[in-house]
């Protein structure tokens, strides 16, 4: 059924080319369309009303959706809970839960869905109507997404409260807590060191920075400090920053710190004895951290003359090279301690174990949000106090208010209490007394003298969701944990750091029972079914893009929602690689054993482009890394909004900017799509450009020997005609819009015609001004589009008809016919037939008429239009 039939109905709405409309609109459809959604229905094992609410039908008969929106009578702007995608074509079902997800879509003009018997149509129109008042879709591009929705009408002065829209008060500006999040999300560490500094740290710098370990109150000491950047940058940014260098500063003395850095120091050393010296040297100077970096082989130059165990430069510097567990087994064997890696090249040593510990505590958790949702609580109903005996009745009183003080107390002191909440949400459970800040704690106890009842209060009056959510979560983060050190066959701590004592003492009891808990997820890291299971569980959330049967491939910030058993997968897969926050995207591999980590130029842009690759073999303990853009071309992401979802900042515009993409038409971007160059060259030569998250036309001027279209140059459209060839006029076009419509006109209407007759004669294309003057006989410039966009000395347009038109003929072809079939196969605005001989005219432009008009002769000898079809003929 075509657009046209279904836009004949008298209910539904249609957005992007499809009909939305509600179930109980369902009798007004054609019997085909009532046929295939039962067919749908059918195949995705639901049933209407009970488990979704709004068809979404595509006009082409290719698929169809099954949306389920929660609350739809009552939420004035319903959010999306669960959709079904069906292909009746293929017989697939692709199933999506928006359930966990903070930025659900949402609908509008819900009233168009229904029938316009509803008993509450009116009251859904009147929303409409304020809505509309107010603004509010004026901007479509913001309006999709419960979040930015939510924006909008604050910036109108407005919030939603109760399912009504009410003015906020002048002084009172609500702040909505997603949009913290959602900027937080995807943005990864790198831009916030950007913010802390403006220098650019050394890897092993960052990497400390990034986890913690440096900060005011944080003492480092950079132990070959070469000229000394990431000290002077530190100290400049308030870090305690001190370094030694056997050249550039060997006057200054050796102290401890609580943090060292040997920042590729070992890697120069061409004596063994002294490149252990070294390390050594720098671990003794160590009090938390020692941080070691080295080049890996993977940096080796070609052109590298083989010295003892590593390479002479040309200018006769020596480098050692390593792979990734070459490093490890040389920290580990030198100084008898774990080494963990944490970005390739880089490790980190800690002398405190139990910094060690919250370290790989806080590296495999997840960031807490402020609230979660679509978890429940149940209290456990307390056991009844026994009866106490009878007392022998008092003499009656005077009734007095009853006075719940414990509300008064928490009301007067609410600010106390909703940070100690959070603290209670950071930890997944209640908190002890000494894991609360002391000021807190002290102006807590002075309301209640006992810390259980401070604690029960708390408990009372805020949602136990949060807490059930937080909960589990912690859950997840210590199996990941437990499960992460028992793969590395760790020396198990003999004690615990108190916080994961606590923990593990509050979630599992014992220590004993949290270990076999972990022990029994990373024995499942093995069960390809289970792992797949998880990989395609994910997807339906809307955790990354799933290729079945084969990897799953998402943004590092949608990994810690991932199942526990793919977070331990790729806990485990990358402990040789180290920090997944280096990268933007994580490719879990369902059947290889193996996690490929890509880095992105800037993953902010509408197309990434790829930076590095490792690839990580779990099973054989090693990884390979290759560098785009010199030793491999480099390549851009396409259809980025796969691999990321509605909660990742622009999230909107980048669903735009693909679906703009897509309708252009020019490349194949299946698989990994075109190369960077050819991408670019396809763009250019469509006259198109990437500006920010659209496309805009482009702005180059072409070579005038460039192709314009399939078969033409801009040469053959400007150099043509015979007065052009008889006063060899340049007769270039100023305008740069002007080149851009002699393209749409060759590539829409020339091109097709060339496939379909062969090729044309131009006998007259484009004319300029100067050109103009030139010809001799009857022109009319401002109606015949020959003039494209050029501009007049007053700078109005020479044809207000803009586009652009050139004639051509077909040899030995009917020109009457090749009129006709230009109109009825190509997107032409007009075509002008004169005689069956002779050229016709065509045109072509953004708004075009469709007009098919016949030039016949008059009585006079003059030539005079006839329309002899339109586009509705």
């Amino acid at each position: 059924m075509s657009k046209e039939q279904l836009s004949g109905l008298d209910v539904g709405k249609f957005v992007g080319g499809y009909l939305y409309l509600h179930t109980t609109a369902l009798p007004r459809l054609p019997e085909a369309w009532r046929q295939a959604i039962a067919r749908a229905v059918e195949l995705a094992r639901v049933f209407p009303e009970q488990d979704f609410n709004v068809f979404k039908l595509d006009p082409r008969g290719e698929e169809l959706s099954l949306l389920d929106y929660r609350d739809f009578f009552d939420d004035p702007f319903p959010a999306l809970g669960r959709s079904w995608r069906i292909s009746l074509k293929r017989g697939s079902v692709v199933y999506r839960t928006y359930e966990e997800s903070r930025n659900p879509p949402i609908l509008h003009r819900k009233e168009l869905l229904l029938p316009a018997s509803h008993a509450r149509i009116d009251e859904y129109r009147s929303m409409t109507q304020t809505a509309e008042a107010l603004g509010l879709f004026s901007e479509t591009n913001r309006i999709g997404f419960r979040e930015q929705w939510h924006a909008l009408i604050q910036e109108r002065g407005y919030a939603l409260v109760e399912g009504q829209l009410q003015p906020l008060a002048n002084d009172v500006v609500p702040v909505n807590a997603l949009s913290v999040s959602l900027e937080a999300v995807g943005t990864g560490v790198r831009r916030h060191l950007t913010a802390l500094s403006r220098s650019n740290y050394s890897a092993p710098v960052q990497a400390l920075l990034r986890h913690g370990l440096l900060g005011a109150d944080t003492s480092i000491f950079d132990y070959g400090c070469g000229k000394g950047d990431d000290v002077r940058n530190l100290a400049a940014n308030g870090v305690p920053a001190a370094g030694w260098d056997p050249h550039y500063a060997s006057d200054v003395p050796k102290h401890p710190a609580r943090t060292v850095n040997l920042g590729f120091v070992i890697n120069v050393i061409e004596d063994i004895d002294e490149r252990v010296a070294a390390l050594r040297g720098a671990y003794a100077l160590t009090e938390g951290v020692l941080s070691v970096a080295a080049m890996l082989t993977s940096q080796c130059p070609t052109d590298g003359r083989p010295y003892r165990d590593g390479y002479l430069s040309s200018r006769n510097t020596f480098q050692k090279y390593y792979s990734q567990a070459q490093l490890r087994n040389f920290i580990e064997h030198t100084l008898d301690e774990n080494a963990i890696a944490v970005v390739p090249g880089v490790f980190f040593v800690f002398r405190d174990k139990e910094l060690e510990q919250r370290f790989l505590v806080a590296r495999y958790g997840r960031q807490r949000q402020p609230t979660a949702q679509g978890w429940s609580y149940a209290r456990q109903a307390k056991t009844a106090k026994p009866a106490r005996p009878s007392r022998p009745p008092k003499e009656p009183r005077m009734p007095r208010p009853t006075v719940d003080r414990t509300s008064l107390l928490f009301e007067a002191h609410q600010e106390d209490f909703d940070r100690l909440w959070q603290r209670f949400l950071e930890l997944g459970r209640p908190a002890d007394m000494h894991e609360v800040d002391e000021a807190l704690r002290d102006r807590l106890e002075r309301l209640h003298s006992s810390w259980m009842r401070i604690t029960r209060v708390t408990l009372d009056r805020f949602p136990a969701s949060e807490l059930d959510a937080s909960r589990a979560v912690r859950i997840a983060d210590l199996l990941v944990f437990g499960a992460q050190q028992q793969f590395e066959k760790r020396a198990a701590y003999r004690e615990l750091e108190p916080g994961l004592r606590a923990d593990v003492r509050y979630f599992f009891g014992d220590r004993t029972t949290w270990q076999t808990n972990a022990r029994a997820v990373l024995f499942d890291i093995g069960n390809l079914a289970r792992i797949e299971a998880a990989c395609r569980e994910a997807a339906t959330k809307g955790y990354g893009w799933l290729e079945d049967g084969h990897s799953l491939q998402l943004h590092i910030s949608l990994l810690e929602r991932l199942p526990t058993l793919l977070r331990v997968y790729v806990a485990c897969a990358t402990l040789l690689c180290g920090d997944v926050s280096e990268f933007d995207l994580v490719k879990i591999h369902i059947r290889s054993g193996k996690v490929t980590l890509l880095k992105y130029e800037d993953f902010g842009v509408p197309l990434p482009r790829l930076q590095q690759r490792v690839k990580v073999n779990l099973r054989g303990q090693d990884l390979d890394v290759f560098d785009y853009g010199a030793d491999y071309p480099s390549t851009l992401l396409y259809h980025k909004s796969r691999f990321i979802n509605e909660e990742f900042p622009q999230y909107v515009e980048q669903l735009a900017f693909e679906h703009a993409l897509d309708q252009l038409d020019l490349h194949d971007l299946s698989g990994y799509g075109p190369s960077e160059t050819e991408f670019y060259r396809a763009l250019t030569c469509a006259r198109w450009e990437v500006d920010g998250f659209a496309l805009r036309r482009c702005t180059r001027v072409p070579d005038i020997n460039d192709q314009c279209g399939a078969n033409l140059t801009y040469r053959d459209l400007i150099e043509c005609g015979e007065t052009q060839a008889r006063t060899s006029l340049a007769n270039r076009p100023r305008e740069v819009d002007t080149y851009t419509a002699l393209y749409e006109l060759a590539t829409r209407v020339l091109d097709p015609v060339i496939d379909y007759f062969g090729m044309v004669k131009l006998t007259y294309g484009f004319c300029s001004q100067e050109l103009a003057k030139e010809i001799s006989g009857r022109i009319a410039p401002e109606l015949d589009q020959h003039a494209g966009h050029e501009r007049k000395r007053n700078g109005k347009a020479v044809c207000e008809r803009l586009g652009a038109a050139c004639d051509f003929l077909v040899e030995d072809e009917d020109m009457e016919e090749v009129a006709i079939w230009v109109f009825e196969n190509t997107q032409v605005d007009r075509v002008y037939f004169y005689e069956k001989d002779r050229p016709i005219h065509v045109s072509y432009s953004q708004t075009p008429a469709r007009q098919l008009v016949a030039m016949l002769p008059s009585p006079s000898g003059r030539r005079v239009p006839r329309v002899m079809r339109k586009q509705h003929d």
